[in-house]
């Protein structure tokens, strides 16, 4: 979308032609934003058709592109800017999920290693040692008795 409204087209013609172009990998986005289209088209203000977006996905970065796009509107700002900051925000927020995600891995692997690998690995490094004790034990405990 960002790339629609920075190469000229408005937010309304940007909402209808990413509605096209995402319906392969994400259709239900795809007809949401085809609905959004649908709503700006039939006239009124971009308030309403946004705000029925969020009520109808009800997911919280759905809820803030909204938020963005209604204040963007509502001041006159610049729509490819909001549009540009808010991705770099949902950017920022899947990478702190990420590196938190990958910060949880060393534990999660604690307990198979500990129970699965140790073991076996315990038994093919001290098996020759304990064979080989054995051997030179047993024949100096027999000749003993």
């Amino acid at each position: 979308m960002t790339v629609c409204v920075e190469a000229g087209l408005g937010l309304d013609e940007a909402i209808g032609r990413v509605s096209e172009e995402i319906g392969l990998s994400s259709p239900v986005l795809s007809d949401e934003l085809h609905l959004v289209a649908l709503e700006l088209r039939a006239g009124g203000g971009r308030e309403k058709p946004l705000r029925n977006l969020a009520l109808r996905t009800g997911v919280d970065e759905i809820d803030m592109l909204v938020a963005t796009l209604i204040q963007s509107d509502r001041f006159g700002t610049s729509v490819g800017n909001a549009l540009r900051v808010h991705s770099e925000s949902l950017r920022t927020k899947r990478r702190l999920i990420a590196e938190e995600e990958a910060a949880k891995v060393p534990v999660k692997l604690l307990f198979p290693l500990i129970f699965c690998i140790f073991p076996s690995l315990l038994l093919v490094l001290m098996g020759p040692a304990v064979i080989s004790i054995y051997r030179a034990l047993l024949p100096a405990l027999a000749g003993a008795h």
